[in-house]
């Protein structure tokens, strides 16, 4: 098994948990400032019912926060189909870091600045990364 592979789904684990932080950080002051209070929401509210109410650069960070719960669990797939199948190396390896760097790239770019054209061609750059990897781990599964 090639298990440097990863490394590169632990960071970008980690880093979804410093942009949960990211965004409550910012979330719970702006709630406080615009008199919204969880203790009298109604049931079954959501971070969405938020939307309106609070500053949208605030809720930048919760949308990217989603965003790395959606897309990033086809990588961790992917990472661990390729370990398991020996095929963690190599170009498999830098593709997983570009995926990684490029996704972080994307969560401040979309926390700060969010200017959507920029924002999606990250995103393109990522899904190719992936792409690949996930067509390499066919392979490596079919040998």
């Amino acid at each position: 098994m090639d298990i440097a592979i990863l490394t590169p789904a632990a960071v970008l684990v980690l880093w979804s948990l410093i942009m949960l932080l990211w965004m409550a950080g910012t979330r719970f002051p702006a709630m406080a400032k615009s008199g919204a209070d969880l203790t009298k929401a109604p049931p079954g509210g959501r971070g969405s019912d938020l939307e309106g109410v609070i500053p949208d650069k605030v809720n930048w960070k919760s949308h990217n926060y989603t965003h790395l719960m959606e897309q990033p669990t086809l990588f961790y797939a992917t990472v661990v189909i390729l370990a398991i199948a020996g095929a963690g190396h190599g170009m498999n390896l830098y593709l997983a870091w570009a995926y990684v760097i490029v996704r972080i790239i994307h969560s401040i770019w979309q926390a700060t600045v969010n200017l959507v054209k920029v924002r999606f061609m990250l995103f393109v750059l990522s899904t190719i990364c992936l792409l690949v990897m996930a067509i390499n781990a066919l392979w490596a599964t079919l040998v």
